[in-house]
């Protein structure tokens, strides 16, 4: 009975739930979101929205569209997708946000779309950032977001929900970036791929909103599928000051009420902030705690955000940058530029450097000028961009070229992401970017401690399923037996389950594909494999790339289902959406492990798997494993083949 926050808000937008069922992690359902954003994607969603036979959209007001992605871009082709987008847009009456307007995640916190206590979801990784004002943001890929313009719905399996407890106060210097950089570097063997994060403790009081912003938006390179603050009233001050910052805006409208914002609804979120807290005995796979008076100033990089080093240790090495940004949707609000104006009044960038501003959105922007801060940011040599991704997503000028070090206050430093493969980038907070850009090296003047970060994870041992029985729905097979097929690699990635080469060869047939499935992970897989077999990967298996076919290679070789460890998410709801059932089981992997080894890539069992729904169970050799319930949202997707199959039945 017991729930945490992720799963009281995920019982507020399940769909088609028995009456009396409370949701909790493992559990696969419906849902329907409060909001979903896309952004230039949209130009690939309309498409598969329009092949599923879609005239409408289910709820124009659930859906929001912005273009924030490759707004640099000036080029005819991408002025007319963007033009199709607008069009399409207010052809269906959803909600609008050009180019120029800001990075959408921004958009959708300063709009109101991202509201305390909800579930919004996007069709782009950083929606985890909602997480910072207590809206339940969360990932979805583009036949998810076309399903919910169709239908208002799609399917969620709940995640392993890990709790993070802050506990005292950050030293002077030190900021939410910092938080993030160092969770990310300090517990840096996934300890929370794949899971839902909310965070606690008695330090959160001690963090502003935009710190909390920053923190949830990064969660998503920790791993995490959702990083949740909780609703306080920190979160309700910020928006009754987002509010009268909204009412002085439109003051010459006379009776303006914004739809979202307003007095209203925050009086009723004050009395659901009330109940929407973790109960006190609810069950979260893992406990980490961070104590945050240990934490300095940190440096995450090069290219990777499991590494980091204080800046104290890296001021010393004078580590040469060739450019610096504070640009994106983590770090580029208001404080953000406020806090880099600071350093920089009265000072100039190094002559060798070039420092790229963006802020997160023109209201940002207006109001960094209103201040005095953009000017002193121009002033000092930074080169502005308009409100959008930019450099970050490596869109547009300002991209790091072979042998250069770049410096960001961005989320992301993967190798080649901001530019070239031969270029280092490194993480910071903007304090830190700024500090640099004027040395010319990684630098930064503070005169605090050099602490040894303290902080400690628990795992706790997973509860058993609530359920006594799972409901089977019609055409379902309420047990699948097949033989078991091991593949014991770990990370298997798409490229190995189906190779690159093939990706984009669209006239590949379903028996090609079957052909070819697995080949750059063990070339006789397709030939060793019969029809009703059951694969068992290892762990995160099918991480790496989002494309589809490394989900519909395996189903058209045959394979029944695909049991691992865990699984890549994007590959999971790849999987479903294309009508392959998947199962996660660490002790039965591990089990095989043990008794295989990892000589052989393709290991033929003999050995009979018999997967019970009903019970959720799997049992080989008389070996019995047990297994999150496949519940009936997951179950229509493979009755109907799919997710746009789903789509087609119920718009029909």
């Amino acid at each position: 009975m017991n729930q945490t926050i992720v799963e009281k808000i995920i019982q507020k937008y399940a769909v088609g739930i028995e009456p009396g069922k409370f949701v909790h992690s493992g559990d696969y359902i419906s849902i329907r979101p409060k909001h979903v954003m896309t952004h230039d994607n949209t130009g690939a969603v309309i498409p598969k929205f329009k092949s599923i036979g879609a005239n409408k959209l289910a709820d124009p007001k659930q859906v929001v569209i912005t273009l924030d992605h490759d707004i640099q871009n000036k080029t005819e082709k991408n002025l007319e997708k963007y033009r199709k987008i607008e069009e399409f847009a207010k052809l269906f009456g959803a909600d609008f946000y050009p180019a120029g307007r800001g990075i959408g995640h921004q958009v959708m916190v300063e709009e109101g779309y991202a509201w305390p206590g909800t579930l919004v979801v996007a069709s782009d990784s950083h929606s985890n950032m909602y997480g910072g004002i207590g809206c339940l943001g969360t990932p979805i890929v583009r036949t998810d977001a076309a399903s919910i313009w169709a239908t208002g719905r799609t399917w969620w399996q709940i995640p392993p929900i890990v709790k993070v407890e802050l506990n005292g106060k950050l030293n002077p210097g030190v900021t939410g970036k910092d938080i993030i950089i160092s969770l990310c570097g300090y517990f840096n063997n996934d300890e929370v791929l794949n899971h839902a994060v909310e965070f606690h403790g008695e330090g959160i009081k001690n963090l502003s909103i935009d710190q909390r912003l920053t923190i949830a938006n990064m969660t998503t390179e920790w791993g995490a599928l959702v990083g949740l603050f909780p609703i306080d009233d920190i979160t309700i001050d910020w928006l009754i000051k987002r509010e009268e910052k909204i009412l002085k805006q439109n003051s010459n409208t006379a009776d303006y009420k914004h739809s979202r914002i307003n007095d209203e609804n925050i009086s009723l979120l004050r009395q659901e902030m009330k109940y929407l807290k973790a109960d006190e005995n609810a069950f979260y796979s893992k406990q980490i705690t961070l104590d945050l008076s240990s934490i300095v100033p940190y440096v995450s990089g090069p290219n990777s955000v499991k590494k980091m080093s204080s800046v104290i240790e890296l001021s010393s090495k004078k580590i040469k940058i060739h450019k610096a940004y504070l640009v994106s949707c983590v770090n580029s609000r208001l404080d953000d530029l406020h806090e880099a104006a600071e350093i920089l009044k009265d000072k100039k960038i190094a002559e060798h450097v070039e420092f790229y501003i963006g802020a997160a959105s023109s209201e940002v922007q207006k109001e960094s000028e209103s201040a005095g801060d953009w000017q002193t940011l121009l002033d000092s040599g930074a080169i502005p961009l308009p409100p959008g991704c930019g450099p970050c997503i490596g869109l547009g000028i300002g991209l790091l070229e072979d042998g250069e070090v770049g410096i960001s206050a961005t989320n992301r430093n993967f190798k080649g992401r901001m530019g070239s493969p031969n270029s280092q980038a490194y993480l910071a907070s903007p304090a830190v970017v700024a500090a640099s850009a004027i040395s010319g090296f990684i630098d930064y003047n503070y005169t605090g401690e050099s602490n040894k970060l303290s902080g400690e994870i628990k795992i706790n041992e997973k509860q058993a399923s609530l359920s006594s029985s799972v409901k089977i729905i019609d055409n379902f097979n309420p047990v699948i037996e097949g033989e078991i097929i091991f593949c014991h690699l770990d990370n298997l990635n798409t490229d190995g389950i189906y190779p690159g080469k093939y990706t984009y060869n669209d006239d590949m047939t379903p028996e090609e594909q079957a052909k070819v499935v697995m080949e750059n992970y063990d070339p006789a897989f397709s030939s060793l494999v019969k029809d009703g077999d059951i694969l068992v990967g290892g762990f995160n298996f099918g991480t790496g790339s989002s494309r589809e076919q490394a989900a519909t290679a395996l189903k058209y070789r045959g394979i029944k289902l695909v049991i691992a460890g865990s699984f890549n998410e994007t590959y999971k709801r790849n999987a479903l959406n294309n009508g392959l059932l998947i199962i996660e089981c660490a002790e039965l992997v591990r089990d095989l492990k043990n008794l295989w080894g990892t000589e052989i890539p393709t290991v033929i069992t003999g050995s009979l798997g018999k997967i019970d729904f009903v019970n959720s169970t799997i049992t080989i050799d008389s070996n019995i494993y047990k297994i999150d319930p496949v519940g009936e949202s997951a179950q229509e997707l493979i009755v109907t083949g799919g997710l746009e199959e789903w789509v087609r039945k119920n718009i029909s």
